[in-house]
């Protein structure tokens, strides 16, 4: 069976809304919502694709571009490859060009079920926050509940619980904090930790460090739970995308404080390594708020940083 190479645009407005368009009841996947695009034609690039298809579609013209992810689905009848870029800067009013109904959807209220089995992977990607707070170091219980409370009193969209070096007691009793805290704030949090103490908590996703990611055979919690993992290196990423994890932090991609014998990779060699993966890629290391439009345009899901959330206050 041949596979449809297919270019598919995803264009965020300002008040976070994605464009989607309703596809014709006869096509395949008719009556489904799905982002815009089509099959890239003979000689074509990826880019040259995806401006032709969303000028034919929406009436748009796509001034500037970057990879989002890659997805191969295969539907029984018919296999697809899809090269998903954001849509960075673009001309123009949408509007259905071809008939079809077209709406900006709030990202936060979409819904799998209403796409096509393919475009899931892509909801869940855009869904994810553009920068993950990471918590570092504290004196004592008491400190960290104080340093983590005034962290949530900031909003920070995703938070990882990272407390290495504590005894059994004291890493229970401030990831249950932290669950607690989180829970009332309504804030996603990851537990960095190995499978066996993570099996303890509820509530919250799993994180490894690139050690425990190499003893891991299999996904180590459900589909329904969040899994990621910290990477260094291409073989770990290619681990990661194995055991179906839906996130990843690499690094370091700048030098760092925390661990100044690491060389950096750059955004050069960052943006390399993403490419090679399927698997939503966060930069980590010597990362700041700032470099959050450097790193999605280099096809990053966003950044994730400790000094830049923890120790400064957030968004500055």
């Amino acid at each position: 069976m041949k596979t449809v190479h297919v270019a598919v645009g995803v264009v965020i407005d300002e008040g976070n809304r994605v464009l989607v368009s309703l596809r014709a009841k006869q096509a395949h996947q008719g009556g489904l919502w799905e982002f815009p695009g089509g099959k890239c034609e003979p000689g074509e690039t990826i880019e040259e694709a995806l401006k032709r298809e969303l000028d034919e579609e929406l009436g748009i013209q796509v001034l500037s571009d970057a990879p989002l992810c890659e997805i191969a689905h295969d539907y029984g009848d018919k296999r697809v490859l899809l090269e998903v870029r954001r849509v960075l800067r673009f001309a123009g009013e949408p509007r259905g060009r071809e008939g079809q109904a077209v709406r900006w959807s709030p990202i936060s209220n979409l819904d799998p079920t209403q796409f096509p089995a393919a475009n899931g992977p892509i909801i869940r990607r855009i869904q994810l926050a553009d920068r993950i707070a990471i918590t570092g170091v504290a004196d004592s219980n008491t400190a960290f509940a104080a340093q983590f409370q005034r962290l949530l009193d900031l909003h920070p969209p995703l938070v990882q619980f990272r407390q290495h070096g504590l005894s059994d007691e004291d890493f229970a009793t401030r990831a249950q904090l932290a669950l607690s805290l989180c829970r009332a704030h309504a804030v996603p949090i990851a537990i960095n930790t190995d499978p066996k103490r993570f099996a303890a908590l509820t509530g919250a996703g799993l994180h490894v460090s690139s050690a425990i990611l190499g003893q891991l055979t299999s996904r180590p919690v459900p589909e329904q739970v969040m899994f990621s993992a910290s990477c260094h290196c291409l073989e770990q990423l290619h681990m990661a995308a194995a055991l179906r994890a839906d996130y990843v932090l690499l690094s370091p991609v700048a030098a760092t404080g925390s661990h100044p014998e690491q060389s950096p990779m750059g955004w050069e060699r960052f943006t390399a390594l993403i490419s090679a993966v399927p698997v939503p890629i966060y930069a980590l290391g010597g990362m700041t708020v700032a470099d959050i439009p450097k790193a999605l345009a280099q096809g990053a899901a966003g950044i994730a940083a400790i000094s830049a959330f923890w120790e400064s206050s957030y968004g500055e």
